[in-house]
């Protein structure tokens, strides 16, 4: 079992601040906005995910990431990601469907700009995973989050 570790929202771009709490509909996390929505949100790309143990290994690599720092809507840990899976966080269900392309606006969370470093096809796992809302619901910092 995992945990859900941070909630990060903006009112477009980035870094996306904490909270405590929020509602997650099929759009997504409803406090949460996007600048771009040819890129970014919508019922395919409703929540951003972001392994806990991935911030880690970055900052470890000299990275300047922080929590929220690259757009992520939920840092999690304690489950496997992957294009299909269905992870619960509290009440919530979640479907990954896809990696999410780096994008330069999240340079100044890599040493060098090198946002790339987010890239799945150079780095199978090392990204962010845009999910579908499957079931919506209220979650909070603590949640337990697992795979179903």
């Amino acid at each position: 079992m995992g945990i859900l570790h941070g909630i990060f929202v903006s009112q477009g771009g980035v870094p996306k601040h904490s909270i405590e709490s929020c509602f997650v509909n099929s759009m997504g996390i409803v406090e949460d906005k996007q600048e771009n929505p040819k890129h970014h949100g919508g019922p395919k790309r409703a929540i951003c995910l972001l392994d806990y143990d991935v911030l880690l290994k970055l900052q470890n690599e000299g990275h300047p990431i922080t929590p929220g720092s690259t757009g992520e809507n939920l840092l999690i840990s304690g489950c496997e990601m992957g294009i299909g899976e269905k992870i619960f966080v509290g009440e919530v269900v979640l479907e990954i469907l896809s990696a999410a392309i780096p994008c330069y606006k999240i340079s100044d969370s890599f040493e060098d700009g090198e946002f790339n470093r987010f890239s799945h096809k150079k780095y199978p796992k090392d990204t962010r995973w845009y999910c579908r809302v499957i079931k919506e619901g209220e979650i909070r910092i603590s949640s337990e989050v697992g795979n179903l």
